[in-house]
């Protein structure tokens, strides 16, 4: 299977969910921006999928993204983005959302487990009540300490933001 036919719509993952509790499944659910893939992101997606049969991850869109992390982000564009996430052993369906927090989108596929990162705090985790309501769990998974992609953009700038010999090359 090619990673991007793990993207799916969202009317398809209701439908892949719905199989999927008939088998007895447990489907995790987690969402991000996922701009500059990183180790931090891997190590993240691998203990989210660990925690159930199924992982669907929800990949903000470049709009999204915009309204979230300001107006020179993302880096990577959003198909770009979600074949990548979907290139990832650990998971198996990727879909892109465009609304501000992905709500709708918990709401519709009813995931047994919400996974999000240990700096959310449970009352400020978006579908928490709704998953727990529901009779599913919120996990928080410990992040990578340094990996984000603030910090890589950071390392680029430090190390080519001065056009010199060195960066003319690259």
């Amino acid at each position: 299977m090619k990673a991007r036919d793990k993207i799916r719509t969202a009317e398809e993952l209701r439908q892949i969910r719905a199989a999927a509790r008939e088998r007895g499944c447990s489907v995790v659910f987690t969402n991000g921006c996922f701009d500059l893939l990183h180790v931090g992101h891997v190590r993240y997606l691998e203990s989210a999928r660990s925690q159930g049969d199924l992982l669907i991850v929800a990949v903000n869109s470049d709009r999204s993204v915009k309204q979230i992390k300001g107006s020179l982000r993302p880096i990577v564009p959003e198909t770009e983005r979600c074949e990548l996430v979907a290139a990832l052993h650990c998971v198996d369906y990727v879909c892109v959302f465009d609304t501000p927090d992905p709500l709708p989108l918990i709401e519709l596929l009813r995931p047994n487990i919400l996974v999000k990162g240990a700096d959310w705090p449970l009352d400020e985790t978006v579908g928490a009540a709704e998953v727990q309501k529901a009779g599913g769990t919120v996990v928080h998974v410990q992040l990578v300490p340094d990996a984000s992609t603030t910090k890589i953009i950071e390392r680029i700038l430090d190390r080519f933001g001065k056009k010199d010999e060195t960066t003319s090359r690259i």
